[in-house]
């Protein structure tokens, strides 16, 4: 054997123990884990445990309040409303005990983008899918946060052509000057993206004034409606004036655009903006459908934590149409999985998996977070599991949140969960 044989079959030698090092800590981490849950009382309760039976194996279960809202004040950035997303307290406690620094952080329903937000801010690079193209304009922005100088010196300076050809189905929900106002700026936005001249401030902002959009407060463009994550149809909101004798007010919009910069960026400091822009540049954000994604490499995601769409609970297209054509998106066109059928959706999951051990590493994980349906007659979690031996991953563990936890826990659940509405139900998985 030559010099140079010797130096490959050093580096072969080498690198297979360096695989087996990996792997053992994968394995010690799991192991961590759950002798830490067994163990965990942070909020002064102690975890409840048991086994369930899914085919021929026995998962381990445990049962306590393993993170809560108020445990520590999450960023400010997070604080953009969409519906259906968990708390940024959910992919912390996972990101923290299965990841390292410079680690793939990945969700392939990223929604508002709780997941790849909280992992930037840990320092592991964040990487999200949603076939919703409003889902990247909201989570990019806020993995690589404009200075507030040149958010406040935009809105002072910027031009923006008061519309005369109003959407008049949109008066019942702003004054018309608001509108006119509101049109320009929907369509500065759409000019300048279509002629690539967009940059990280109109971007933001554009991010910003999505959320503003519709709300219960003067602090939102609108007359009173429903909370921010959902818009309700026209002919709701005039029953909603109807009954309660209003009519739209006007706003200043650079106004409330600037103050809600300002709330989302406070305790924003340059540590923090570091953090952000050393992994940022390697953030990857998709618009397509997650159970393919040739864009991910293999073997390259240390860690995935999400939350599907359950079925037709949540109607992604009725709640996000006027956010929608604010940013200049056929919500029709959209092509949105509406799943109403159990089985179609295990269907759809299983492909979905199948995907996502692919792009895992060895010894990676899967915290897949499930609820429950049909008024709680469906626990989607009896239907991940079959999903996820069906696309060969190992399931290592169920975690349930709870936070209104008592220790009369029933198989899946405790005994004051009758709609599963404070509970977290966690399926973690793992690539072999």
């Amino acid at each position: 054997m030559d010099y140079s044989e010797q130096m490959l079959f050093d580096l072969r030698v080498a690198t297979k123990k360096e695989a087996r090092a990996k792997r053992k800590v994968k394995s010690s981490r799991l192991k961590n884990l759950q002798e830490e849950l067994l163990a965990f009382d942070a909020f002064g309760k102690e975890t409840v445990t048991f086994e369930i039976q899914a085919q021929d194996r026995v998962i381990p279960t445990f049962v306590n309040e393993f993170w809560t809202a108020g445990q520590r004040q999450a960023n400010r950035l997070h604080e953009i409303s969409y519906r259906a997303c968990f708390k940024p307290q959910l992919p912390k406690f996972f990101i923290d005990r299965l990841t390292s620094p410079g680690d793939v952080v990945y969700d392939p329903f990223m929604g508002r983008g709780t997941t790849l937000l909280e992992a930037a801010l840990l320092g592991r690079v964040p990487m999200g899918c949603d076939v919703n193209p409003l889902s990247r304009m909201l989570v990019g922005p806020r993995l690589a946060p404009p200075q507030m100088d040149d958010v406040a010196e935009r809105l002072e300076t910027m031009k923006i052509s008061e519309a005369k050809d109003l959407r008049e189905d949109l008066l019942h929900f702003y004054h018309p000057k608001v509108l006119s106002t509101l049109t320009g700026l929907r369509d500065y936005f759409v000019a300048r993206r279509q002629a690539g001249k967009n940059d990280p401030v109109d971007d933001w902002i554009q991010m910003v004034a999505t959320n503003r959009l519709t709300g219960h407060s003067p602090g939102f463009f609108s007359v009173y409606t429903l909370p921010p994550n959902q818009a309700v149809s026209v002919a709701s909101q005039i029953k909603i004036n109807a009954k309660r004798n209003q009519s739209p007010p006007e706003r200043d919009i650079r106004a409330i655009l600037l103050k809600k910069s300002r709330a989302l960026m406070k305790g924003l400091d340059e540590r923090i903006r570091e953090t952000l822009r050393k992994v940022s540049g390697d953030a990857l954000l998709l618009a397509q459908s997650c159970d393919e994604t040739p864009e991910i490499p293999s073997d390259s995601v240390s860690l995935v934590v999400t939350s599907p769409p359950f079925l037709h609970v949540v109607q992604y297209e009725t709640d996000n149409w006027l956010r929608c054509w604010f940013n200049g998106i056929d919500a029709k066109a959209v092509p949105m999985w509406q799943l109403t059928k159990v089985d179609a959706w295990q269907e759809a999951m299983t492909r979905v998996l199948v995907e996502l051990k692919r792009i895992l590493k060895p010894g990676g994980h899967v915290a897949f977070e499930v609820g429950e349906v049909n008024k709680g007659k469906t626990n989607l979690e009896d239907h991940i599991i079959p999903a996820a031996f069906d696309a060969g991953l190992d399931v290592e563990l169920v975690l349930i949140n709870d936070q209104k936890f008592t220790k009369t826990a029933n198989c899946w659940g405790v005994s004051n969960q009758s709609k599963g509405t404070n509970t977290n139900r966690i399926i973690l998985l793992r690539k072999s």
